[in-house]
């Protein structure tokens, strides 16, 4: 960049680092309300509101209910060109549930727990929202920030059905973050994901008087179940197949008339996904015909593609980070961080948190999936880490719910709120950045097309509630 430009960006990122910091209070209760909410993907009423009325609150324009999905919002601010958004989520995960200490104890049991740290996520979104606000009007920068309050990402649902429906279309980039044990830029690839149901119908009949009289259903799930363990053998190494079965029979004595099982198909490539979906909708088939039931269901809940990094964007965000500077955890969050991680079976790192900004990582694929890779597929799109958990913590913890519900998740929510102010008013000004930012999407993306499996009239997946 040149020097007024830096300088430039420069003084407006400090001033967004003020603002989030004397914000640390509004942050804290807002993560800790949502922490407590806890509530599950499409139905977070309550956290989707607290975050929408927040920017509503700060001058941002808001419109609630987008896609179809009542707990999916986008908040815009500014006007004319060019528009960055900021990508927020703040579902919780079933079973999850956990009181902020360093035993295993659920708040109430069986219920939701932000066991990936989404409470604290959309709240690092909506502050960085705000941040960069009024750092535009204070030196007189152009254009608009929209924060997206995305739904049931963990479902990988609400930012695929957002893309469908458009609004990230005339966005000239697009940024987010996600909760994790370290503080980095990472320029990876997700896995592309396609969430599939199916159900059978057979005839019921006792299952010792008069079971020629029957056609279990639970056996086409059954035979189905082993083929597909069959089919593993010959599909690419980076692929995963995983399912459950959701309905199976009620007592064994009756022949089974309904049964239904939930298909996750993962590969790299969404055009592999695509292969391996049909193969095992064939294989749906061939039980159905097997255990001489019908298959009465095939739903595709939702569709995710793998994400596109950019390199460009991934700069900015790094220069960002810097800037941003780490945590800075105390005496007490490393003491909580040193019990709990006692409960870890595999403790590979020599330090229990990690306060330190690593190098930019490039060049890995992510095991996992996520929604952020439909954006990306739409406009120039990139993402960050930042610690809010102990080191090692597995994915989708009780230990990860407990960190996050402390100073140690808001800390770590903190840096990230800094670093995407930071990079949005970075974006904002250096049209020369955003050229070769959309340069690069070209080239990476190329001519593949964006096919989405979910019927085109299909709502999102909203459970009874």
């Amino acid at each position: 960049m040149a020097v007024a430009l830096t300088d430039r960006v420069d003084a407006a990122a400090a001033d967004a680092i003020v603002t989030i910091d004397a914000l640390a209070a509004e942050f804290e209760a807002l993560n800790r309300e949502i922490w407590h909410w806890a509530e599950p993907s499409l139905l977070e009423f309550r956290s989707s509101d607290r975050l929408a009325g927040f920017l509503e609150a700060q001058g941002f324009r808001v419109a609630r209910g987008v896609a179809d999905m009542p707990t999916a919002f986008i908040a815009e601010w500014g006007e004319g060109e060019p528009a960055i958004g900021i990508l927020a989520e703040y579902d919780a995960l079933p079973g999850l549930s956990q009181k902020v200490q360093t035993t295993q104890e659920p708040l109430a049991a069986g219920a939701h727990g932000h066991g990936c740290g989404h409470s604290v996520y959309g709240v690092a979104c909506s502050i960085a929202g705000v941040a960069a606000r009024r750092a535009m009007e204070k030196h007189g920068i152009a254009g608009r920030i929209r924060v997206y309050g995305c739904p049931a990402e963990e479902l990988l649902v609400g930012k695929v059905y957002m893309a469908r429906a458009g609004v990230f279309n005339d966005l000239a980039a697009a940024i987010s973050w996600h909760p994790s044990d370290k503080t980095r830029v990472m320029l990876g690839r997700s896995k592309a994901m396609v969430s599939v149901r199916y159900a059978f119908a057979g005839v019921a009949s006792h299952a010792s008087v008069s079971p020629h009289e029957g056609r279990s259903a639970l056996d086409a799930v059954e035979l189905m179940n082993v083929a597909v363990n069959y089919m593993r053998e010959h599909i690419k190494e980076d692929a995963r197949i995983h399912y459950v079965i959701t309905e199976g029979g009620v007592q064994p004595n009756v022949v089974p008339p309904h049964a239904a099982v939930w298909y996750y198909i993962r590969a790299d490539r969404h055009e592999d996904v695509e292969e391996y979906l049909a193969w095992v909708d064939g294989i749906a088939d061939a039980a159905a015909r097997m255990s001489r039931t019908s298959l009465v269901e095939r739903k595709i809940d939702t569709d995710c593609h793998e994400l596109i990094p950019n390199r460009v964007i991934g700069g900015i965000l790094d220069r960002a980070l810097r800037r941003a500077g780490p945590p800075g955890f105390g005496a007490a969050e490393r003491q909580f961080a040193a019990q709990i991680r006692q409960t870890l079976p595999n403790r590979r790192s020599a330090v229990d948190l990690n306060d330190e900004i690593l190098l930019l990582e490039e060049g890995k694929t992510s095991g996992g999936s996520t929604d952020i890779g439909d954006v990306s597929w739409q406009v120039p799109t990139e993402q960050f880490v930042a610690a809010t958990h102990v080191a090692d913590c597995p994915g989708h913890s009780w230990q990860i719910t407990a960190c996050t519900g402390t100073s140690i998740g808001e800390k770590g929510g903190m840096v990230a709120a800094k670093t995407m102010a930071g990079a949005t008013l970075e974006l904002l000004v250096n049209a020369d950045a955003r050229d070769k930012a959309w340069q690069e999407f070209r080239d990476r993306r190329g001519s593949a097309p964006y096919r989405l499996l979910i019927p085109e009239d299909q709502k999102p997946p909203i459970p009874p509630h």
